[in-house]
Parts: structure tokens; sequence; C-alpha cells
């Protein structure tokens, strides 16, 4: 128990350390961009107005109230001391909406999108790369290679021929959006239909991309497990193969969960190309628009919570490997010997 308590000791340090690195520099890099947020605001404001005293006025308002007036040491020391409340600040992009506010309102549409399309792709990628291992014949050089060829197509183009295909030719799914334009949320029937028939193309789209990389993985870990030296001596045994492939697959899986973790770690940054190319509002837009807009902000939140979930993801992993690995397990028992 010493050692395991040793070996994740070290593990949550090592997080810490990186998490406070992660801060500094999401605080910094953004604020690296070339450009003037608060003269892109004002200007916006202004719209045709020539009125330079008036802007210039606006100007210096906006400056002092984002506190841009101050040193970036100074900045960051006001950045860390609100994040500590759990204050991520007010958006320049969207004054006066504060960033915890829109990023709260964006990760649910990109959490209800990316858990079940990462889940399902990752079930469906491990299960055909398991049986072209086991099977092979025609799953191994053909549905496989299939299913390869669509995950080496850039997200976007398939994204765009899905939009071809089934929005524009076939004409059985909207185009873009989460919901009807001239739909209000609400709990009925027709607005959870047209939720729906939103959600459907980017879900599969997602879910298409994913299953090639998986399946190729979990096939290489499976026949590598079939041909170690346990399953060849299991066999001369005499015990059932049906019981051999039990632990075969199960160590195959421990790459795949790591794999499967880091995937939903980072999930909450969304999936920027589907959600640009569906026009989905989740944060993977939002951190879009926040770089177009150079809202150092919202983007240093929306960064923030991406390595903070990568971050437990990692952790998450370790825990597992120290659960389910054996080799683990013994290494930790040494150590307390």
């Amino acid at each position: 128990m010493k050692g395991f308590a040793k070996y994740y000791g070290k593990r949550i340090g090592w997080y810490l350390i990186t998490l406070v690195i992660a801060i500094f520099l999401n605080f910094l890099l953004p604020r690296l961009m070339p450009g003037n947020p608060v003269q892109t605001l004002v200007s916006e404001m202004m719209g045709s107005s020539t009125n330079a005293t008036a802007a210039e006025k606006i100007m210096q308002q906006y400056t002092e109230q984002f506190g841009l007036d101050k040193s970036i040491p100074e900045q960051f020391i006001i950045y860390v001391g609100k994040l500590l409340q759990g204050d991520l600040g007010i958006s320049f992009s969207q004054f006066p909406r504060s960033v915890g506010d829109i990023i709260s309102s964006s990760v649910g549409w990109t959490l209800a999108l990316q858990l079940p399309a990462i889940i399902v792709g990752w079930i469906l990628g491990n299960f055909l790369g398991a049986i072209a291992a086991y099977i092979r014949k025609g799953v191994d050089k053909v549905v496989l290679p299939i299913f390869m060829f669509i995950s080496n197509i850039p997200a976007f183009g398939l994204a765009i021929v899905m939009l071809f295909v089934f929005s524009l030719q076939l004409k059985i799914a909207p185009s873009g959006g989460a919901y009807a334009p001239d739909m209000f949320p609400n709990f009925s029937l027709e607005f959870i239909g047209s939720l729906i028939s939103h959600f459907a193309l980017p879900f599969f789209t997602m879910v298409l991309t994913t299953i090639g990389g998986q399946a190729i993985g979990m096939r290489s870990m499976s026949i590598y497990e079939l041909n170690a030296d346990y399953v060849k001596y299991s066999r001369f045994l005499g015990i059932k193969d049906r019981k051999i492939i039990v632990y075969v697959f199960r160590n195959a899986m421990l790459p795949q969960i790591t794999g499967l973790a880091m995937s939903l770690g980072t999930m909450v940054g969304g999936n920027l190309v589907a959600e640009m190319i569906f026009n989905y509002p989740g944060i993977g837009n939002t951190m879009f628009s926040a770089i177009g807009a150079r809202d150092y902000p919202l983007l240093s939140g929306c960064t923030l919570m991406i390595t903070i979930m990568v971050l437990i993801a990692n952790l998450v992993v370790e825990i597992l490997y120290g659960i389910i690995d054996p080799r683990v397990k013994a290494a930790q028992q040494e150590s307390e010997n």
C-alpha cells in the first residue's frame, strides 16, 4: 500500500507542476498574438462614426476596465487571483458576458456531441480490430481497409462530403446548426426531433473518423498478444481458446484505454472542424471565434479547461493502469519490500 501511495504521490506532484506551467502559458500565449482586441471592439461599436475623440476616450476606458493598461506581470497576478476565486474574467468580444457564462453555455453542446461519438467510435473500432485480428479473412482484407480509408480522409473533407450527399443531394438532414433557427429550446417532441436531425451528421462524421484508427490499434495489439508465449503455452496445456481470448483481449485493451481517456480529456475542446463545418454551437467554435477576436480571457478560459481535462484524463489512466495491469501492481509490491 505504501508503494502505491508513493507512486501516485509522485504522479500527482508532477501533474500539479504541469498545471502551474499550463496556467502561465494559457495566460501569456494569447497576449503574444498581434493586434489590439480593445481597438477591434471599439471599431465595431463606433461603426461608421469618425469621431476620433470619442473613440479614443472609449478605448482608454475599456483598456483600463480590462486591465490592459497594466504590465504583463501585474496582469498575471490579477489573473491568478481571480482564477483562485473561480473567476475567468470578462469576454472582450462578447462584453459584458463573463467567460464562465460563455463556456458553460457552449460546453453542454460539445459534451452532448463528443461523448457519445467518442465512446461509440471507440467501441466499434475495438470490436472491429479484435475481429480482424482473430478471424482475419474478409474482415481483415475488406472491412478494415474500408474504415481505414474513411479515417484517413481529413475531417473537414468527410464533413463536406456528408453535407453534400445527405443535406444537398438527398435532403434528409439539415445543413448546420444545433436545431432549427425558428425554434426556441424546449422539451417538446418537435424540438427534440429537430435536435436529433441536426445532431446526426456531425455525430456520424466523428464516429466514422474514429473507427479506423481504433481498429488498427486494437488489431496490432491483439495480434501481438495472440503470438505471445503465454498463449502458446496455454493452448499446449489444453486450455479452451474461449478462455484464452478473454486474457488476450484484456491485455490488448490497455493501450486502447489510454487512447479513450485521452480522447475524453480533449473532448471539452470540441472537434473544431466538425463544429465549424456544421456550425455547431460548441466550445470548439467558441474558441475559434475567440482567436479571431483576440479575446484573451475567453481563449485562456477555453485552453485552460482543455488542459485541466487532459491532466485529469492522464491521472485517471495512471490509476486505471495501477488497478488493471498486474505488471504495475507487481512493481509497486516490489518497491514496498
